[in-house]
């Protein structure tokens, strides 16, 4: 895959996917611009990076702040020229069942996991086009393909990434851009954590279960899914989202 020193932003930085996606985009030849809400985290995302032999900075952000998203983008061509990938990373989780939800459970999600999104392609689709285009990947989920008890809000918010994926890989096709999804199930990072408990538990147990490749996912086996959308092996792909996911959706 041809990623030496191509321009890549990653909001959601700081931890789990993010993280191990910085990290391999860095050995891939990338450089990375990390963006997040914890600052301590995003620097040792830079450090992961440049131990690798990456270029890295960290930008703090928060991906509900339109102005924040603004000056990401700025400051990622301030600093490289251009901008060439984009992988739109942040997000939150809520469990339990839909009659106990809020509204401040409901936006909070959708702020963060859709229009953190929508808001992120608003400016990252202008930056590309000044160079010519670009590849811009979405976190969804294996629930933005299927329901499941127990986490209708955040399955809703994974549907509309697909959906919005979908649709401006239309808008923005003829001007060389793609844009593509990636869609994990149950992968081992901080989010997993909080919502199951530790190894060995019944739960986790349960989760592993759930994927017919008998365990759970790792943040590196969706980061090379996502070095692939992103690279020029991806071409000829957009509007799709690859599912990165032991074969949950496949029963």
């Amino acid at each position: 895959m041809n990623l030496k020193n191509k321009i890549t932003l990653i909001t959601g930085g700081t931890s789990g996917i993010g993280r191990a996606t910085a990290v391999a985009f860095a050995e891939a030849g990338a450089k990375v611009v990390i963006a997040g809400r914890r600052e301590s985290e995003g620097a040792e995302t830079v450090k992961l990076a440049e131990d690798v032999g990456g270029e890295a900075f960290f930008v703090k952000t928060d991906v509900v702040r339109e102005a924040d998203l603004q000056n990401l983008v700025t400051k990622t061509v301030e600093r490289f020229g251009r901008l060439d990938i984009a992988f739109n990373n942040a997000g939150v989780e809520l469990t339990g069942p839909v009659t106990e939800a809020s509204e401040e459970d409901y936006r909070r999600l959708f702020d963060i996991n859709v229009w953190g999104v929508i808001a992120s392609m608003k400016y990252e689709i202008p930056a590309m086009l000044q160079s010519g285009g670009g590849s811009i990947i979405n976190t969804s989920s294996g629930v933005g393909h299927v329901g499941m008890p127990g986490v209708s809000i955040y399955t809703a918010t994974k549907h509309a990434v697909e959906g919005l994926t979908k649709s401006v890989a239309l808008e923005v096709a003829k001007q060389g851009i793609r844009v593509n999804a990636v869609s994990p199930a149950v992968i081992e990072t901080e989010m997993v954590d909080r919502f199951a408990g530790p190894q060995g538990t019944e739960m986790r147990d349960g989760l592993a279960a759930m994927h017919p490749i008998g365990r759970t996912g790792h943040p590196i086996e969706v980061a090379k899914a996502v070095l692939f959308l992103a690279s020029d092996d991806a071409s000829f792909i957009t509007g799709t989202s690859l599912m990165v996911d032991g074969g949950f959706t496949a029963g």
